[in-house]
């Protein structure tokens, strides 16, 4: 076997689980289930896919989506990061803060659901502050917990020079916490994602949540099917995007070679 035939081998290996189990479903979806009217074909929902695809329908409603989940994550990582830093450093702080974020943190997103229905309405507002509530927290904690974490002497040196919170929260709190800080983005990212078509599922009528509970209610499969294939996609797809990002801005940072 020739090195580029390894090669390929080994580039297609994290592939091999994921296309079998799609061809197991498409075998049982045209033999056991052929009766099913819960189930249809993978390549059924692929051809459903492409219709989303050319009548805009899929582009309309994964805009819709990625523009709520964005612009509350937006928010929640300004809010969360901000007031992470300033907890992070200030044990007082923190200290009068505790009450208050443990009593908030574990209220469900989703139950904030009637009361931004009453004070926003249906739509983008009403979505995304959900999501930047949901996004908020895991950004507000992660954050703490690194510059918590930072190496004391690093703090020591920013006091020997004189540095103000702001300069020493830029030149020498940020670097140190770059790793750790995307951990945070990529959860608040995934939390972003999951929320905002949970709300679409539940209340919103708008985006690829409601989208695919349309599919579901007209006894379309195959649609639902798409619909959700397509929303594991553009997870995977942010996903990659926040390691691309992390890489980059870690190391015109300085946190890795």
């Amino acid at each position: 076997m020739t090195s580029v035939a390894v090669k390929l081998l080994h580039a297609l290996r994290p592939w091999w689980f994921p296309f079998a189990a799609l061809a197991a479903f498409e075998w049982y979806a045209r033999t056991l289930g052929q009766s099913s009217e819960a189930l249809a074909p993978p390549s059924a929902a692929l051809r459903a896919l492409g219709t989303a695809m050319l009548d805009g329908s899929l582009l309309q409603a994964t805009a819709f989506t990625l523009s709520s989940a964005a612009l509350g994550l937006l928010l929640a990582a300004t809010l969360g990061i901000g007031l992470g830093l300033t907890l992070g450093l200030s044990r007082r702080a923190a200290q009068m803060s505790f009450f208050s974020v443990e009593v908030l943190r574990p209220i469900p997103s989703v139950a904030l659901i009637p009361l931004a229905m009453l004070v926003f309405g249906f739509g983008l507002r009403m979505e995304f502050s959900i999501v930047a509530f949901a996004s908020f927290w895991p950004m507000l904690i992660l954050t703490q917990a690194a510059v918590q974490q930072v190496e004391p002497r690093l703090l020591e040196v920013s006091q020997v020079l004189g540095l103000s919170p702001a300069q020493r929260s830029v030149k020498i709190i940020l670097p140190a916490i770059v790793p750790r800080l995307f951990v945070a983005l990529r959860l608040g990212v995934a939390v972003a994602l999951v929320v905002a078509v949970t709300v679409e599922i539940a209340a919103n009528p708008e985006g690829m949540g409601y989208a695919m509970m349309i599919a579901q209610q007209s006894l379309d499969p195959a649609l639902m099917l798409a619909w959700l294939f397509w929303i594991g996609v553009i997870g995977y797809l942010i996903n990659v995007a926040a390691l691309w990002l992390e890489r980059r801005v870690a190391h015109r940072m300085g946190a890795m070679p």
